[in-house]
């Protein structure tokens, strides 16, 4: 997505956004030459994996948080023999979205809460 003017969003369809396209945007929009902007994108995702394997949150404004979670040990049983399986301890990555993102995705007006059904709850009369 990309901005256009005073909160106006266009959105590109495509089926995945991958680190390509995502290069070429910051050579179409901020200037970079195409090495440097596929540079500056491989920085930015280095440093945001590096503070996620440090068990560190990642929080981008106006789209949402990254975290890692430990899940605990826990017993799970196999769908066929129904027999007990040990699943072990791990760390789960977790995205939270931000609620202007989840507007975005719903077509809704970032900021605009409005018709989220919270205020219409008690709106019978």
């Amino acid at each position: 997505m990309t901005r256009q003017s005073a909160g106006a969003y266009r959105f590109v369809i495509m089926n995945t956004i991958t680190r390509a396209h995502l290069a070429e945007a910051i050579y179409t929009q901020v200037g970079l030459s195409r090495n440097e902007s596929a540079d500056l994108l491989e920085a930015v995702l280095e440093h945001l994996g590096a503070a996620l394997e440090g068990g560190e949150s990642v929080k981008i404004s106006g789209f949402g948080t990254f975290s890692v979670r430990q899940k605990g040990r826990r017993v799970g049983r196999n769908p066929k023999t129904g027999q007990e399986v040990p699943i072990l301890p791990r760390r789960v990555l977790v995205f939270r979205p931000s609620n202007g993102l989840k507007d975005l995705v719903n077509g809704r007006v970032p900021g605009d809460r409005q018709g989220d059904g919270a205020e219409e709850a008690g709106a019978d009369d």
